[in-house]
C-alpha cells in the first residue's frame, strides 16, 4: 500500500481500477481536493498498461503509442503542472511501416507529400484522392476533438438526437472501410485508412466511421513515444496523485460495490469496508455490474442486458527480448496477412482462430536503447484472436500459436535467426486477460466499438442504476484507446462531478453481497 495522505473530513471518492482512465480521473479529483484512494487488484498500478522486466529487457505489455498529446496534457494541467516537466516525449516518423503480404511496404507518416508517394506506388490515382479525403474527415475530427463531443456525456436521447443529423450529414455512421473507399481504389491504401478501428478492438467493416478522423487526427497531433515506454506515464500519473496527497491501495482486489437505497456508499476489498461518498469504475464494465452489484440494484444493466453487449475481440502476444538487432522494423510496424475483410470476420463474427493471421509489433529499441541492452531488441508481437467465447482451448493452442508466429516472422517475413537469438520469451493469451485484467471473456479492449455500442448505446459514464457510482476508461463513452480513456475522465468533469457530492454516509457497513471479481 503506498499512502501520502490522512484521512479527513473531506469528501472521500473510491477509485476502482489504475488503467488510464482511474488515474487520469483520481488526478482530476484529487486535485480538486477530495479524498480519493484507489484500489488496485494487481501489485502496480497500470491495469492493462503494465511493464514487464526481466532479463535487461523491457517491455510495454498493452498501449504502446501516444496520439492527441493535447488530452494528456489536460490531465496534468488539471492539476497545476505540465506534461512535459514528467515526460520526455519523441515524435515518431514514421508512424508505421506497413508490410503487405506481397513484400511491399507503406511507410506511413504526417507529411502529405510522403503519404501521397507512398499511396502512388499502388495506384497513382488514389493519391490524388488524398487532399480530399484529408478535408473530408476533418469536420469528423472537429466535432469529435476540437469542439469536445467525444468527452461530452449523453445523458439522455434529446441530447443524442440533437446529435444525429450532424452524424449523418459526415458520413459519420457509415461503416470505416466503406467510407475509405469511396476514396481509394487499391485494397492496399483502402487498409491503410481503414485499419485503425482494429487498434481498438473494432471491425473496420462494422465500426461507425467517427473513427476514420483518425489519420486526420495523426496528422494533427503527430505519434509519440515517451521515453522508458508507456509505463512511465503510468508511472508519471501515479507519482502525481500521491503528491497531491492521494492514496493507493495495491493487492486490493475489490468484491463489491456496496449500495444503499440505489447510491454506492463504499467499496469492499480484502474482506473490509471503505466507505464513500462516490465510486469510480475503471475496469470491465461487465464484470462490473454482474459481479460486483448485487442484482437487485440493476435495473438497466441486469443480466440479459449484459448478454447482449458486443465484447471485443482479444489478443495473442509475445514479448521477445532478441540479441541483436532487426532494421526492418520500425518503431511500429504492421505484418499483414493476404486476407483482410476474411480474416476480420473469422475474428470478430465466425470466431475462430485462423491458419493465416496479421500482427502488430512494437519495437521501442527503435526509438529508446534503454528498453534493451546494447545491440538487443525488445519486442512485443501483437496477433489480433477471438474472445473467449470461441472454441479454442488456450491450454493448448498456445503452444502452437507460439510456433506458428514465430515461424511466420522467421522464414516467411525474414527476420534472421530469430529463434536462435531470442533471450526473453514471455506469452499473453485471452486466458490471461481474464485472469490478470478480469476481462469478460478475455477481451482486450472492452466493447467492441460498432454503432449500436456507440455514445447513448454504451453503458454511460454516470450509471444508469447507482447513485454516484461512475464509469471511465474503454468500457464506456467514448471509448477505448488512449485518448478515448483520457476523454472518459473529462466527461465526469462535464457531468458535474465535483459540484454534486456532499458526504452522506452514516451508520455500520451492510451484507457483503458477491464474489471476488474487480480491480
Amino acid at each position: 500500500m503506498q499512502n501520502n495522505s490522512s484521512h479527513s473530513d473531506r469528501t472521500r471518492i473510491a477509485v476502482i481500477g489504475s488503467g488510464f482512465g482511474g488515474l487520469a480521473e483520481a488526478v482530476r479529483l484529487q486535485s480538486r481536493g477530495f479524498d480519493v484512494t484507489i484500489f488496485e487488484k494487481r501489485e502496480r498500478v497500470g491495469g492493462r498498461s503494465y511493464q514487464l522486466v526481466k532479463d535487461g529487457y523491457t517491455f510495454d505489455m498493452g498501449p504502446s503509442l501516444i496520439t492527441a498529446p493535447d488530452i494528456i496534457e489536460r490531465v496534468f494541467r488539471a492539476a497545476g503542472t505540465t506534461m512535459h516537466e514528467h515526460l520526455d516525449l519523441t515524435p515518431l516518423d514514421p508512424f508505421y511501416r506497413i508490410y503487405f503480404h506481397d513484400g511491399s511496404h507503406f511507410d506511413y507518416s504526417g507529411d502529405p507529400d510522403k503519404v501521397k508517394a507512398e499511396m502512388a506506388k499502388f495506384d497513382p490515382r488514389d493519391a490524388t484522392q488524398y487532399d480530399r479525403f484529408m478535408s473530408d474527415i476533418k469536420p469528423i475530427y472537429d466535432a469529435v476533438i476540437t469542439e469536445g463531443l467525444g468527452s461530452t456525456a449523453f445523458t439522455d436521447w434529446k441530447r443524442f438526437l440533437r446529435f444525429v443529423p450532424r452524424a449523418l450529414k459526415l458520413g459519420g455512421l457509415t461503416p470505416v472501410y466503406s467510407f475509405a473507399s469511396k476514396y481509394f481504389r487499391h485494397e492496399k491504401n483502402r487498409f491503410v485508412f481503414s485499419f485503425h478501428p482494429l487498434f481498438i478492438g473494432g471491425s473496420p467493416f462494422r465500426s461507425p466511421s467517427v473513427y476514420i478522423m483518425i489519420p486526420y487526427l495523426e496528422r494533427a497531433g503527430g505519434v509519440w513515444y515517451t521515453r522508458g515506454g508507456m509505463y512511465s506515464l503510468v508511472q508519471a500519473l501515479e507519482q502525481l496523485f500521491l503528491r497531491l496527497g492521494g492514496t493507493i491501495r495495491t493487492q486490493a482486489e475489490v468484491t463489491e460495490v456496496v449500495v444503499r437505497n440505489r447510491r454506492a456508499v463504499g467499496v469492499m476489498a480484502n474482506g473490509e469496508f471503505f466507505p464513500a461518498e462516490a465510486v469510480v469504475f475503471n475496469g470491465d464494465v461487465v464484470a462490473l455490474y454482474k459481479h460486483l452489484i448485487a442484482p437487485e440494484h440493476r435495473r438497466k444493466w441486469n443480466d440479459r442486458a449484459l448478454s447482449r453487449l458486443h465484447l471485443s475481440m482479444s489478443c495473442f502476444l509475445l514479448y521477445l527480448g532478441v540479441r541483436r538487432q532487426y532494421p526492418e522494423l520500425k518503431h511500429h510496424t504492421l505484418i499483414l496477412s493476404e486476407r483482410y475483410r476474411d480474416l476480420v470476420e473469422d475474428i470478430f463474427d465466425r470466431k475462430i482462430l485462423a491458419d493465416d493471421f496479421s500482427m502488430y509489433l512494437h519495437v521501442p529499441t527503435r526509438t529508446d536503447a534503454s528498453m534493451a541492452p546494447p545491440g538487443c531488441e525488445s519486442m512485443y508481437v501483437l496477433v489480433p484472436v477471438p474472445h473467449l467465447g470461441a472454441a479454442v482451448d488456450w491450454d493448448t493452442e498456445a503452444d502452437r500459436m507460439k510456433e506458428n508466429v514465430l515461424n511466420h516472422l522467421e522464414h516467411r517475413f525474414g527476420l534472421r535467426d530469430l529463434r536462435r537469438n531470442i533471450e526473453v520469451l514471455e506469452m499473453f493469451t485471452p486466458k490471461d486477460f481474464a485472469a490478470q485484467l478480469n476481462a469478460s471473456l478475455g477481451n482486450a479492449f472492452a466493447l467492441e466499438p460498432r454503432l449500436t455500442q456507440s455514445a447513448i448505446f454504451r453503458p454511460q459514464n454516470r450509471s444508469e442504476d447507482i447513485e454516484r457510482l461512475y464509469l471511465v476508461g474503454a468500457g464506456t463513452h467514448p471509448g477505448a484507446g488512449l485518448p478515448g480513456v483520457l476523454s472518459s475522465a473529462r466527461v465526469l468533469d462535464r457531468l458535474g462531478l465535483p459540484q454534486t457530492l456532499v458526504p452522506e454516509w452514516k451508520g455500520t457497513h451492510p451484507r457483503v453481497v458477491g464474489r471476488t471479481l474487480g480491480g
